[in-house]
């Protein structure tokens, strides 16, 4: 159960903490240093949660797609309070 808890954390934390980098990077070009900053920064820092929480390598596919929703909800977020106006 504690186990439960721990990954619920990492992948909720993992969500919350890239919403406001897919938001970001939504508004950059696609392919390009901020782009990839912005996907890439999280990473280090849901490693190191991981590793204070114990938990192993098991459980980096959850922390990742954690990061990748976290990611597409900050890209749709961005994409609904900016919309395209059509020509």
């Amino acid at each position: 159960m504690h186990t439960a808890l721990l990954v619920a954390a990492l992948v909720l934390g993992a969500i919350t903490i890239n919403v406001p980098m897919g938001f970001q990077r939504q508004g950059c070009r696609k392919f390009s240093f901020g782009w990839y900053f912005y996907v890439h920064i999280t990473i280090p820092i849901i490693i190191y949660a991981r590793i204070k929480t114990g938990l192993g390598w098991q459980f980096i596919p959850f922390t990742l797609a954690g990061a990748v929703t976290g990611q597409i909800l900050g890209g749709r977020l961005y994409r609904k309070r900016n919309p395209v106006e059509p020509e």
